[in-house]
Order: C-alpha cells, then structure tokens, then sequence
C-alpha cells in the first residue's frame, strides 16, 4: 500500500509539473493579476458570477440534454413548476399553487353476473356495515368518498407511435446504411366494459385489494383487458399486455394534480406564460421526434389539460409517486419552438420540414426561458454566458453575469481561481483540508448524492455474465482506491440509492476484495490462463478496452488501478480517456465501449426507471450498460407505484440487493463533495426599497446545495462580518 500511495503521489507530480511549469511562465509573461488586484481593478468582476466546468454544454434545452454542464447552465436559464425549499418541501414557482385529486375507475367485470348498479350497491352496503369498524379493509372503504357516477360501455380509439418489434424492423434505404429502426403508427380499438367511477380521500395502493375483499376475490384479477382490444398492425399483438396494463385496466386509478401559475412571469422575450407553454412542454417531451431522455417520467400521464390560460391540469393514467416532482422541469416558450415555428426555421435553413425536429433547432444553443439569467454568449469549449434577467418574476438576482468557463485541467482551475478569476472550486480530495483552513475561501463539503462506478456493457461478451462482472470488480482493492485516491474523503457503496436515504440497504456487504476467487469465477465463466499467463476462452485472449472522460483525475486514478488490478489477474485490458462531448456523444450514447468509469448524481426520490428499467437501453438513454432484469423492472415499477413510505423502502431494499447480486456496475464510492468559494461573496439582504441592509452567510441545505440563494449572493470588495 505504501507503494502505491507513492506511486500515485509520483504519477499526479509528474502530470502536474509541466502544466504548473507552463502557467508560471504564462502567468509571467502575461501579467495574470492577483486576486486582491483583480478584485480591485475591475468592479465590474465583482458583478459577474463565473465558474468553471471540465467540459463543455451539449445542448440547452431543459428537455433533450442529459450532462451535468448542460444542466448547470439551463438550470439559471430555465424555471419549472415547483421546486424544494431549503427543509425539501415543495415549493412553488411558476405555479403559485396546487392541489392534488383522487379519482379511481372500477370496470365492470363482464364474467361477473351482477349489473353496474348491483356492484355500486355493494359497495355502499360494504362502506356503511365496515363503518365504525378499526380495520384495515373498513379504513380503506372509508376512503371512498363519493360514486360519482357509473360510466357506460364505449368504444376509443388510441393511436400512437412505436419502435417495431422484433422481426419487423423497416430495410434501410441504402444497404450500407445500418439504421435504427423507425417508429410505427399503431392504432387500438378498446372496447370498454361499463365503469364505476370512485372519488377517493386520498391516494390508496391497497384499493385493489379492498375492492376484492367486497365483491370476490379475482373480481379485478380475472379481468383480461387484452379480449376488448384490437390492435393494428397485427404484429404488434405481441405488446398486447402491455395495452392492456395501460388503456384497460380492471382499476384504474387517476391522481389528477391541478397548477395554477403565477401570473406575470415572463419569458426573455417578453412573453408572458401560461399554461399553452406547459401544456407544449410536454407534448415536447413526449413527442418521439425529440427523442427526450425524460420520456419516462411523463409516460404515466394520461392527458394535460389547460381550462384556462392560468391553471393545468395534469392526469395521470395510474399511480405514478414521482409524477409530481417530474414538474421541476423548466417550462419551453410554446411560441418559439411550436410547429409552425420549427417549419419556418427549416425553411429557411433548407432543410424538409418533415426531417426537422426540436433537436434541430438552434433554440437549443440560444435558448429562451423564464428562469433568473437570460442567455448571452456560447463560445464553443470556451465560455457560456448568461445575463441577468431583469423583469424575473421573483425580482432579478444580485449578479448581472454568471459565466461557466470550460477549463478541462482541475490544475488550470485550481491557479486560476487563487487568483480570482473564478469564483468556485471543487476541491479534490488531497487538497480539501489545506484549502478548507484558508482564510480567503468558504469551504462546504458532505457526502455527496451520487456516486462513482465502472460500468459494464452487458450486450457484448463477457460481460453479458453476472460471474464475469463480479469477477471484476471483486480483483479490484477499492479500499485501496479510497485510502490513495480519495485520501479517506468517500466511503464504499454496494448499490444504487444515495447512502444518506433510508432507500439505501446497509445489509447488503460490500464486495470482498478477493483476486484469487475472482479468478475462479472467470474459469467458471470458460476462461483459462495459457501459457504465458493470459487468460482466454475458446483461443481469445480476455481483451477489452476502459474508457473515462478527460479532466476528472479522481476518475483517472481508478482506472490506473483497475487496469494494473485486472493484469494481475490475467486480463489484458487496454485504457483510453475521451473529451467529455465525444465520450458521451460517440461512446456511452452509441454503446460503443466495452467498460467504463463513471458516476452518477442522485435526487432524494428513489426512482430509478430511466438509469435500470430494461425500456431504458436504446441510444441516447441512461441504461446504457444495457442491465434487463424482470424483477428488477418490477420493483422499480411497483416502486413508483407505492405512495406509502415504508413499503416503498422495503422494495427498495430488494432493488438494491437484486443489482447488488447481478453487478452491472462495480460500485466504487460515494465521495464526499467539496467546494470552495471566493470568500468575499456573500447573501445580500435588502429592505423594501431596495437598499442594502446587511449580509449574511452561505448555507447549504439539507441535500448540500450551498448554492439555493444564489438569487442573493454577491462578490463584494472586501470580505464582510457575516450574520449567522
């Protein structure tokens, strides 16, 4: 161990020496102005916010991008429905309010002898014989607060795009030409049974069990939806359960959670918005030409309605517990990017409007939101930067520039941010003690929602075999990789929930570093050691290639030590480290990698479709290592399903040993997060008229975000006396 820390102290000296070599010389031949004189000499600097990413922006719009720079930046651009308040409550912001309504539909079973109205009267008789009752069955029909109506026998018809099933994969037009398959119009013709429409007190996942208990058991399970559907294409019968599930359930239960916006928010362009442009956003989302990564947080909803050009109306088709988060989702001005919009710009920049999407547009590198910032300037690899909105709804933020500068070098960024000229640094591990006792900087830290992991890509062999993936990572020390590359700054983690939630499951062990049993997975898995000390199968040598992204050196140590960790064992593995746009655009996006280091950023809801669902794994989505479990797809259904906190832990649990079992990933850590600002910017606090009253310090909330009043903050030339 104590060669390796050497080893590793060696190998970060020798890439730093030349680069601090470099930027000395530069800095001396430049003149590059210290901090005290650069906060001095430009006042202006003091009203511009600036700081720095490893890589550039991909694209920003709130509904298409998938990196954490886009993200950064259409975060200050952009302004969603609600958010967290500083204690995780929701909060409103474009929506002043809300309210949230229960409406469940009970199909009439047509097996069943009893009429629609015999059914409606046992259930009343049911309610009121289980009234005074203290049991679970009489709390749940207690629940039932009103038989709004009983709905007849009617015929719809649902129609709808989707990718072809197998077999039936359209011929590209060129031979040469390897295309994905395109979409298909499918039509369903439901021919659906009388309903029974219940009003609840409050959303009940248990109301299919209440139901049986009443009216027979197998009342709802007995009902097969798949008898009242007709589906065109025939070909896509195979999906038929699926339909079913969807447009004919034997419950189908409705929350309907209605907005009412602000009035007076205005787009950058002086627009106002309402409730077209969320209404908008959403088909956006879901329209498949956009081919939107956030498809599956809106898929469960069923209509958005818009009564008035201030309140929408969102229903959802079933009980979906993350629906309402999903609508912290900046909101597109609907006049900008609606069709005939789109159809002029493809027009006059000559392309077939039928070829043109919202992908296209170049709204995507000049956006215009309702957010605080309204966009300025992107210079490609360069700089993004954003004006301060001064008509924001909530009063316009402090700074009057806020400016993300793409500087891949942590190196780079470290010198430059002593000398002023950004104003935040994520420290790495080994830095974090000497600067957080630096009189100059504040200094958060905690540990982070997120997580750092090497990634598998199961469509390709040998990785396709659990053994395989858990050989790998159990060959691997990552105690080691915590002690000499986080410096103790992380801790381990077995699976994929924040460790800080109660979704996480601590029963589960982590890994055993173990080389000598991985290998013999690997020879139960085929693979033997020849002559001069490979291992191989059927004549192939064990060979594949790790990719990470460049300037994260964090991610860079790993995947030294997992290469030489992997030799030693007989694996042949090969290294490559990409810019971050090409890395994710040309390799994780296409699955063109064999394994690959990683991390992801978690929220506080366990939601985990887009990132593990197996619906999850075309192009450009986030199962990229291409994991398909059926119980996994189960649980993380049923888990988005649950409106009740302790069962939805328990699924949880089960989720996070199922992956735990499989390793798609190698869980690595969870590394303390670290940030470091230029100490002289503080919260200002103004009265009523406007006038600087005092200032106070920077908090972090509960989930660390030190930066959720940065509306108020301010870089001032000499560091205040904080306020607590």
């Amino acid at each position: 161990r104590q060669s390796r820390g050497c080893f590793m102290w060696t190998r970060r000296l020798l890439i730093a020496l030349p680069i601090i070599v470099c930027a000395f010389l530069l800095q001396s031949y430049f003149w590059t102005p210290t901090y005290e004189q650069q906060a001095r000499l430009t006042p202006e600097r003091l009203r511009s916010y600036i700081h720095a990413s490893i890589g550039d922006a991909e694209i920003l719009n709130p509904i298409l991008s998938s990196d954490t720079a886009s993200s950064d930046v259409h975060g200050m651009i952009f302004e969603g429905l609600i958010d967290r308040d500083r204690d995780l409550n929701w909060r409103g912001r474009v929506a002043e309010s809300w309210t949230i309504d229960k409406t469940s539909y009970l199909v009439v079973n047509p097996d069943d002898e009893r009429s629609p109205e015999e059914i409606q009267n046992a259930l009343r008789d049911a309610i009121e014989s289980h009234r005074d009752e203290d049991t679970p069955l009489a709390e749940g029909l207690r629940n039932i607060t009103e038989f709004a109506e009983i709905q007849p026998a009617e015929t719809l018809t649902e129609t709808f795009q989707e990718l072809p099933p197998p077999g039936r994969r359209r011929p590209p037009p060129d031979e040469d030409t390897d295309e994905p398959p395109a979409p298909e119009e499918v039509t369903l013709t439901i021919h659906r049974p009388p309903r029974i429409v219940l009003e609840l007190d409050d959303v009940d996942q248990y109301l299919g069990r209440w139901l049986e208990e009443v009216l027979g058991e197998g009342y709802l399970s007995d009902f097969d939806g798949r008898e009242h559907i007709e589906i065109e294409p025939e070909a896509f019968a195979v999906n038929a359960d699926r339909y079913a599930e969807t447009f004919l359930p034997a419950l189908e239960q409705h929350p309907v959670i209605t907005f009412h916006l602000r009035r007076g928010v205005l787009f950058h362009d002086g627009v106002e918005l309402d409730s077209g442009d969320v209404k908008f956003t959403y088909e956006a989302i879901m329209n498949p030409a956009n081919a939107s990564p956030r498809v599956a947080s809106y898929e469960p909803i069923k209509a958005v309605e818009t009564p008035d050009k201030y309140t929408v109306r969102v229903i959802y088709k079933r009980l979906f517990y993350p629906g309402f988060g999903s609508w912290s989702m900046g909101i597109l001005p609907e006049h900008l990017l609606n069709e005939e919009a789109l159809k002029a710009e493809a027009k006059a920049r000559g392309i077939p409007p039928d070829e043109f999407s919202l992908r296209q547009s170049r709204f995507n590198r000049r956006p215009v939101g309702s957010g605080p910032f309204k966009f300025g300037r992107w210079q490609s690899d360069e700089f993004i930067e954003l004006l301060r909105f001064d008509d924001y709804w909530e009063g316009p933020p402090e700074y009057e520039r806020w400016t993300m500068r793409i500087i891949p070098d942590l190196v780079t960024q470290e010198m430059e941010f002593y000398a002023g000229a950004i104003d935040r640094f994520g420290a790495q591990p080994h830095q974090v003690e000497r600067l957080r006792k630096d009189p100059r900087f504040q200094s958060f830290s905690g540990l982070s929602f997120g997580y750092t992991y090497i990634g598998y890509n199961a469509r390709r062999e040998p990785f396709d075999d659990p053994r395989v993936r858990k050989a790998l990572g159990m060959a691997i020390d990552i105690d080691e990789i915590i002690e000499y590359v986080y410096y103790n700054q992380a801790e381990r983690m077995t699976g994929p929930f924040p460790k800080q939630t109660d979704y996480y499951n601590h029963d589960i062990p982590n890994l055993p570093y173990d080389p000598e049993r991985a290998v013999e997975l690997l020879a139960e898995a085929g693979f033997e050691r020849n002559d001069a000390g490979w291992l191989e199968r059927d004549g192939e040598r064990f060979r594949f290639t790790l990719i990470t992204n460049q300037g994260n050196p964090i991610r860079l140590d790993i995947l030294t030590l997992a290469q030489d960790a992997w030799r030693r064992i007989g694996i042949d593995v090969r290294t490559d480290v990409v810019e971050w746009s090409v890395f994710i655009s040309r390799y994780i996006n296409q699955f063109e990698f064999d394994a690959c280091i990683l991390g992801w950023s978690m929220s506080i809801d366990p939601d985990l479709y887009q990132i593990w669902h197996s619906s999850q794994t075309n192009p450009g989505q986030l199962n990229f290592v291409g994991f398909e479990n059926e119980r996994a797809d189960e649980l993380i259904v049923r888990i988005r399903r649950e409106y009740d906190d302790e069962e939805r832990v328990r699924m949880c649990h089960e989720l996070h040993e199922l992956i735990a079992e499989k390793q798609p990933y190698t869980f690595i850590s969870v590394g303390m997060w670290t940030a470091l600002l230029d100490g002289r910017i503080v919260r200002v606090q103004r009265d009523d008229e406007g006038n600087v009253i005092g200032y106070k310090r920077i908090v972090p909330t509960i989930t660390g975000s030190y930066t959720y009043d940065f509306d108020e903050w301010l870089k001032v030339p000499d560091a205040p006396a904080h306020e607590p």
